[in-house]
């Protein structure tokens, strides 16, 4: 039995990856979340009579708590997903962004690190500590593929946040030896994210006849993964990673806003009344584009195939066509959160 602490379980990716840490019946998860606005206990009440599954609320920011939490379960291993991950919030609002990102990222090193030295080498040799980011840490790729050896180049207060967390992480191994592992993830969609992004966003914009909004001109190109895809990497880098090693995490799905939303609006079509489907199209509405806003995203990752055996499962069409159904069919999850006054807007748009 080895038994994992996994920070931000409670949010969108974190559910995912507890489900699919989960799937291994040897595996014991401690799941610590200080329950945000986008992490919910929605998001895991079916998994909290599982006997191999603790959930404990605190902050990652929480010196004396999680020194107390590590040296009383004695985790094996530390996936660190608790962040602040909303780049519109993180222009209105960057210090919370800072805090959580780089200080309690920073916080947790200290501590894993103290708990790793106390352990046997064999142990310590076992041990990981898995940072979960981000591609958005490498900027705006003009032309090609980024891969784990390109400079990061953050144009955001959340991307900045999670390189210098990510660059912190990798000081802790070149400097202590402490055994991590960062993997960045590009842009994730499915079941159980929280409606301020935007495949979530454009789907109940849809269904409840609002516009559905575009930044700027809508050509940015993202890379969508789903998250099942991405939580099961995540896995095989705490299993198959290197120590010191960034593994990229993408689809080469790649596809601009606009088509990822016509893609949305095709998938929504069988579940819309008649004589509705014609205007879904006719709603798209380009809004003012957001500050310092990325235009396209493109990692190369051959390395986690190569090294973790990682391989994207979910294509892109069917992947929506489930996500569309999971929130058609999981209105009780969704609804609690348009009914207590969140509008399905944009944020960090900064106009005037």
């Amino acid at each position: 039995m080895r038994k994992y602490l996994v920070t931000g379980g409670a949010g969108f990716i974190g559910s995912s990856v507890i489900r699919e840490l989960l799937k291994d019946k040897s595996n014991n998860i401690v799941m610590l979340d200080a329950i945000t606005y986008s992490g919910r206990r929605e998001n895991f009440s079916d998994l909290t009579d599982n006997s191999s599954f603790t959930f404990i609320e605190g902050n990652i920011c929480d010196d004396q708590f999680c020194h107390q939490l590590i040296l009383d379960t004695k985790p094996d291993g530390i996936i660190n997903i608790a962040a602040e991950t909303h780049v519109d919030r993180s222009i209105d609002s960057p210090d919370v962004f800072i805090q959580t990102n780089i200080l309690g990222t920073q916080n947790l090193l200290k501590i894993a690190l103290e708990h790793w030295q106390t352990l046997t080498s064999g142990q310590q040799e076992k041990f990981r500590f898995v940072q979960v980011s981000t591609d958005e840490v490498y900027g705006s790729i003009d032309i090609g593929e980024v891969d784990e050896g390109s400079s990061f180049r953050p144009n955001s207060p959340y991307a900045a946040s999670k390189a210098s967390a990510d660059l912190i992480v990798r000081s802790y191994n070149r400097t202590y030896g402490l055994p991590t592992i960062v993997t960045q993830g590009s842009n994730t969609y499915g079941p159980r994210q929280f409606p301020e992004k935007l495949v979530p966003l454009i789907i109940l914009r849809a269904l409840s006849g609002l516009s559905l909004p575009i930044y700027g001109d809508g050509k940015n190109v993202r890379e969508w993964l789903h998250v099942d895809d991405h939580a099961r990497g995540i896995y095989l880098a705490l299993l198959n990673g290197l120590p010191g090693h960034h593994y990229n995490l993408g689809s080469t799905n790649r596809i601009t806003n606009t088509e990822m939303v016509i893609l949305l609006i095709e998938a929504l079509k069988p579940f819309i009344e008649e004589k509705n489907k014609d205007q879904l199209i006719n709603s798209i509405e380009y809004v003012p584009d957001r500050p310092g806003h990325d235009l396209r995203y493109s990692m190369n990752s051959i390395k986690s195939r190569q090294e973790l055996g990682w391989r994207v499962s979910r294509g892109l069409n069917d992947g929506l066509l489930s996500t569309v159904e999971w929130y058609l069919e999981n209105k009780d999850w969704w609804k609690p959160i348009t009914d207590n006054n969140y509008s399905l807007t944009r944020l960090g748009s900064m106009e005037g």
